[in-house]
């Protein structure tokens, strides 16, 4: 008989063999693997008390905590969707989000509480508000309380099929509402299959939650470092210095974060100096770095640096870095240029990169594509949304907009986003190209590049900069600077200096905002892509 493919296992296999080992600290609280799951079971025990039933969705927003972690299995244990809730966004939003998705129950931080209290009446379908950390001045029901008075009890679990939906994320709205990503349980798990594989998670690791758990569920974390019995460590905050103490108190192996957050680290270190003595892996996702970049992580902070590339739309993860055997005898700097790439497809996954014909791009590094994908963890669809799911998945292939090229060795490097790729004279420019040249420039902290109007060009690269602290710098040099690293036509032409880039909460940089600003202070004339 076959076992369906459900999340759930995941924590039964901790428990089992792992059952006293220390699952999770948090704010000086330990739990082991028995004690988060009777955590859970009170958990789904008062859920049911709520009348959630299979199928309804229970909204989360909080930051990495026990309560967020416990949350996916107490959950998933009703057969009851998950909808993780962006700490980022404006009431709005979360209006938007709890009425789309009909969320039937929503936890909420008591520190980020303040964004929903002025949406609560407009809220349709939500019958419960729980509040973690609950304080005296909010008149909500406390989580601790209300957990402690459910029973402890193993809850008769509903029959759950693979195919069901476990996760409802939604992904950030640009050019209009967020679309509500459907991933089944099936989605989730083999991608937790694949991803402990090429990560090789094991039960010796201690994990930092740095990466947001609301991010298409910290890329799947809480799924294989639990399925491993992996030791959880919660970070309400994640601020270099809370990160670096975390990593070397609780002996953490192993990160997940976005490249601008792995930049605060690099800058902290420089000037602090923390002493770290275990073997640390960092698992980046985002605009590609540097080769530089790379080179820095390794040898200043002893840490082995894995790139990997995805989307909320495949579970996400589909890509990897590392560096194949057959590749060992190249140089080091070959070497970093390889882990700096988006990489080669995980176990599961096809990725290829077509032209606009839907051919593979020649293999020199030279051609750009699109980016597709077909691979077991592509998404369900779009909740609600049939036509935008049908935009997206194509004769069975996710269509990423990420636009790339593929080296002789199979590895597929990231150009930048369809939407982001600056036009100028005809020619295309990765604007991630230049931000990397920009990157290695000793007075500058942080950049990104958007297209702006030229009258001659039609458009040029432009960018935004944060200087280190103490640095001064100006754009003529910066100009100057770039023409010597890049073609001409490259070279940024003009540069707004700020003191920080917008981002989100995943520490992804927001390019729209960037775009937003400009024409805002310059005036919309040319080429405007959101």
């Amino acid at each position: 008989m076959n076992v369906p493919l459900v999340l759930t296992q995941f924590l039964d296999r901790a428990v089992t063999l792992y059952g006293d080992k220390q699952a999770v600290y948090c704010d000086e609280r330990i739990f082991t693997y028995n004690e988060l799951n009777t955590r859970v079971n009170q958990l789904s025990n008062g859920l049911r008390e709520f009348g959630v039933e299979k199928g309804d969705r229970v909204a989360y927003l909080a930051p990495n905590t026990v309560e967020m972690l416990e949350g996916f299995y107490g959950v998933f244990q009703l057969g009851a969707i998950m909808v993780p809730l962006n700490i980022r966004l404006i009431p709005e939003d979360y209006l938007f989000i709890l009425n789309h998705s009909e969320s039937k129950v929503l936890f909420v931080d008591q520190d980020i509480y303040h964004l929903i209290k002025p949406i609560k009446d407009k809220l349709t379908t939500v019958e419960h508000i729980i509040v973690h950390y609950k304080n005296a001045d909010t008149n909500e029901i406390d989580y601790n309380l209300w957990l402690a008075s459910q029973s402890v009890a193993a809850y008769d679990r509903e029959e759950i099929d693979e195919n069901d939906v476990s996760s409802l994320l939604y992904t950030s709205g640009t050019t209009g509402n967020p679309k509500g990503v459907m991933l089944t349980h099936r989605n989730n798990y083999l991608h937790a299959l694949t991803t402990m594989h090429h990560l090789r998670v094991s039960d010796r690791d201690v994990y930092l939650h740095v990466l947001p758990m609301f991010h298409v569920n910290g890329w799947g974390s809480p799924f294989y470092y639990t399925a491993n019995g992996s030791t959880h460590i919660c970070l309400k905050k994640a601020t270099p210095e809370l990160i670096f103490k975390a990593i070397q108190e609780q002996q953490v192996t192993v990160l997940h974060m976005a490249p601008t957050v792995l930049n605060s680290l690099l800058q902290y270190y420089e000037k602090n100096k923390p002493v770290i003595e275990q073997e640390v892996r960092v698992v980046i996702a985002g605009s590609a770095p540097p080769p530089a970049f790379v080179t820095r992580v390794e040898k200043e902070l002893g840490w082995e640096f894995i790139q990997v590339y995805g989307m909320t739309e495949s579970s996400p993860l589909s890509l990897v870095s590392t560096v194949r055997s057959q590749l060992t005898h190249l140089t080091t700097e070959e070497q970093s240029r390889i882990k700096a790439k988006a990489g080669y497809p995980m176990i599961g996954s096809e990725v290829r990169v077509v032209n606009e014909n839907g051919e593979e791009v020649v293999h020199d590094g030279v051609q750009i594509g699109e980016v597709v994908v077909r691979s077991h963890g592509v998404m369900l669809g779009y909740w609600k949304n049939p036509e935008e799911t049908m935009k997206t998945i194509r004769n069975n292939w996710l269509h990423t907009g990420d636009m790339g090229t593929v080296d002789e060795y199979g590895h597929i490097d990231i150009v930048d986003r369809m939407k982001d790729i600056i036009i100028s004279g005809g020619e295309n420019i990765s604007s991630i190209e230049v931000e990397g040249v920009l990157y290695e420039h000793p007075a500058i902290l942080e950049a990104a590049v958007i297209a702006v109007p030229h009258e001659k060009w039609g458009e040029t690269p432009h960018a935004y900069v944060v200087l280190k602290e103490d640095e001064k710098i100006s754009e003529d040099d910066i100009i100057t600077y770039s023409r010597g690293k890049l073609a001409h036509f490259k070279a940024v032409t003009g540069v707004t200096f700020v003191n920080e880039l917008p981002k989100t909460a995943s520490g992804k940089i927001q390019k729209v905002h960037l775009r937003n600003e400009y024409w805002s202070s310059n005036g919309k004339n040319g080429r405007l892509v959101n």
